[in-house]
């Protein structure tokens, strides 16, 4: 439950009771020079560290935790650092899920997780929804829902999303679902941010439309 616990630096500002944010990058130089102080200071605080990666990124990014001062064998080992991969996490048996999502990032948020950690400081690259169309769509829907998960508690939540890999139309709905945003580096809040209700209730609108409309053609 919420604690209301000290501000967190991010990106040149600070993560006070709104903690759920997309950060868009043109590249991974750009995401790990953001992230690496991030997670570090995490980590030396006694905060849980969750990071959801590309398959294929895993050994990349235990070079650059080792790079930045981190021993993550050490943190592994003592349960304060969890690395699991994106597939494994959003797309078990190759479909997303929105409500048991719910219930995997109710599992993961602090009072919940495994080791008595003060809060989680979660970590979430999201390059596999772009694999299909529905995903896109399901993941902007969940990403909206799940602001009343991490509206229960502390911890802070940093979704990851590459602009050379999503739409504009998806990057600005993305926007809508975030309070917090961090683009050209910068934290901030986000101006464009929609209240859950209202956000989804205008896109399952257009979503339901859209299929009407692929299915009369």
């Amino acid at each position: 439950m919420r604690s209301f616990s000290p501000p967190i630096s991010l990106a040149g500002s600070q993560l006070r009771e709104t903690r759920h944010v997309c950060a868009f990058f043109n590249n991974d130089e750009d995401e790990y020079r953001i992230l690496l102080p991030f997670i570090k200071d995490g980590l030396e605080s006694g905060d849980k560290a969750v990071h959801v990666l590309n398959p294929e990124q895993r050994l990349d990014h235990l070079q650059r935790l080792t790079g930045a001062g981190i021993d993550p064998a050490v943190a592994e080992q003592r349960g304060q650092l969890e690395l699991r991969t994106n597939t494994e996490v959003y797309l078990p048996n190759g479909r997303f899920d929105q409500d048991r999502m719910l219930e995997v990032f109710e599992h993961l948020a602090s009072g919940n997780a495994k080791g008595g950690f003060p809060l989680s400081r979660i970590c979430c690259r999201m390059d596999w929804a772009v694999e299909d169309r529905s995903h896109v769509d399901d993941v902007i829907e969940f990403e909206s829902r799940v602001n009343d998960v991490w509206l229960r508690h502390d911890d802070a939540v940093i979704c990851t999303y590459h602009l050379g890999r999503f739409g504009g139309d998806a990057v600005i709905d993305i926007m809508r679902t975030h309070p917090m945003v961090i683009i050209g580096g910068i934290l901030q809040q986000n101006p464009f941010f929609v209240p859950p209700d209202e956000f989804l209730r205008e896109f399952r609108h257009r979503r339901t439309g859209r299929s009407n409309s692929a299915a009369a053609t």
